[in-house]
């Protein structure tokens, strides 16, 4: 087992890798900039650096900063959790260089899962079904219209590099996609030093599930069920939940073999999550993998008792998995509701500050996962996410109802957060009957603002 691992991250995050380190006897190294200097996973920690400036590019994506802690404090493992460096395979092969473990997948499969074009074709190669589009980059916008034109409209733009929504734009006609593409490029360009785009069939209100994999150094690797993503604005994921209500076991058991495929044709190794869209017809295509372990990954834990942050450490010290596909069990409902300080009201603009008052919910099958308290000032610098709050049930009405429950429990106070949209979505009659999409929010935001309205009342 590993002897001491340092934290590549901030949040909640961080100390969800701390507390598993914990409970194996591994000591923990965090690093932070000047503004965390009294966040938790700082004191939580048996060590702490600090590697920079508040500014995110200065600090915790200051990769030679990061490597030094590493070795100064005699870290024998870097976790990167998610954000940040997490999927950054440069930054991964550094520290394998420097004979510390990356607790991850290899650094080439990181770089071939996170180029979209190479994802896309690899997930070709495997046998897993893709979105009908372009077989690689579209060089010109010319080369993206005939494209397009071949395939049908509507289609989407989407970044080879992209992520979080950013260099995506939907194009109903070629006039838009005229428009659109050298948009959604030069975004891409300047989020990712990268503006390649491809182009994809536009499914119309998908669904979008995930599967959670699982994978050793020894050939092993397991599929833990899906998530249920749907719920997003902007492309950024608000709520999600295992199982997905609209897949049924031989629909999990079909999606999670592609899953499995993809992983043993790469040679996959540690946690990660294969993304599909799936269709209204049943039909489910290859999205992207992302190769970390995800925000949403407690909905996994809660129904499979499986500890996903545990398996990514004795993965990474060589041992073998311990379970194979027939001892998975799926077990109940989850729900995750991401707490941000962001404001619904104002188009979810960012809202950093002071937290003057927090109270966390209790109660059976309620987890919080969260950095923040009493007098924490939440940062303009980083992610605005605040807490994720998970609650299991014997099934989905009863996960929806401690769910409910809790976001009443739950204070926040001094500044706004999604709570009560979170509040609206699950009791709005779409979603209580499981049918909501991609498409949820756009579709349901004046039903969902009057619900909000009525709560601040």
């Amino acid at each position: 087992m590993l002897r001491k691992v340092l934290v590549a991250n901030r949040g909640e995050i961080a100390l969800r890798v701390m507390r598993a380190c914990r409970e194996l006897g591994i000591e923990t190294v965090a690093v932070h900039s000047t503004a965390d200097a009294e966040s938790l996973h700082v004191k939580y920690a048996d060590e702490s650096v600090c590697v920079g400036e508040p500014m995110a590019g200065a600090s915790y994506l200051n990769v030679p900063r990061i490597v030094a802690a590493a070795e100064i404090t005699g870290a024998d493992g870097v976790h990167p959790g998610y954000g940040f460096l997490a999927e950054n395979a440069e930054f991964a092969e550094i520290v394998g260089s420097c004979d510390i473990k990356w607790i991850g997948p290899a650094p080439g499969i990181i770089t071939r899962m996170g180029d979209k074009d190479q994802a896309r074709r690899t997930a070709m190669e495997a046998g897993v079904p893709v979105v009908p589009g372009s077989k690689g980059i579209c060089k010109t916008v010319e080369e993206a219209a005939t494209i397009a034109e071949e395939i049908g409209y509507p289609v989407m733009l989407k970044a080879v590099a992209g992520g979080g929504g950013k260099g995506m734009r939907p194009a109903k006609d070629e006039t838009e996609l005229r428009r659109m593409f050298p948009m959604a490029s030069a975004e891409a360009a300047s989020a990712f030093r990268n503006g390649a785009m491809y182009v994809e069939k536009l499914i119309l209100r998908p669904r979008h599930v995930e599967i959670q994999v699982l994978a050793d150094e020894h050939g092993n690797v397991v599929h833990l069920g899906e998530r249920d993503c749907s719920v997003q604005r902007r492309h950024q994921k608000l709520i999600e939940e295992s199982p997905s209500p609209a897949v049924d076991s031989e629909l999990r058991a079909r999606m999670g073999a592609a899953a499995v495929k993809l992983c043993h044709h790469v040679g996959y190794t540690s946690a990660g999550t294969v993304e599909f869209l799936l269709d209204q017809d049943g039909s489910f295509y290859f999205m992207e993998m992302n190769t970390r372990i995800q925000v949403e990954h407690p909905v996994t834990e809660m129904v499979t008792g499986i500890d996903l942050v545990k398996a990514q450490l004795r993965v990474a010290a060589g041992e073998p998995l311990g379970f194979g596909q027939d001892d998975v069990r799926i077990q109940g409902h989850a729900i995750e509701c991401r707490i941000n300080a962001e404001d619904p009201r104002r188009d979810f603009a960012p809202s950093p500050g002071r937290i003057s008052t927090f109270h966390p919910p209790g109660g059976p099958g309620v987890r919080l996962d969260t950095h923040v308290y009493s007098d924490y000032t939440v940062s303009p610098y980083y992610d605005s996410l605040l807490a994720k709050l998970i609650c299991h049930g014997a099934d989905r009405s009863e996960a929806i109802a401690r769910m409910l429950r809790a976001l009443d429990e739950i204070v926040v106070d001094g500044l706004p957060t999604s709570i009560d949209m979170h509040a609206a979505v699950l009791s709005d009659a779409t979603f209580l009957r499981g049918e909501a999409t991609t498409s949820f929010l756009d579709e349901r935001m004046g039903s969902l603002e009057a619900h909000l309205e009525a709560r601040s009342a």
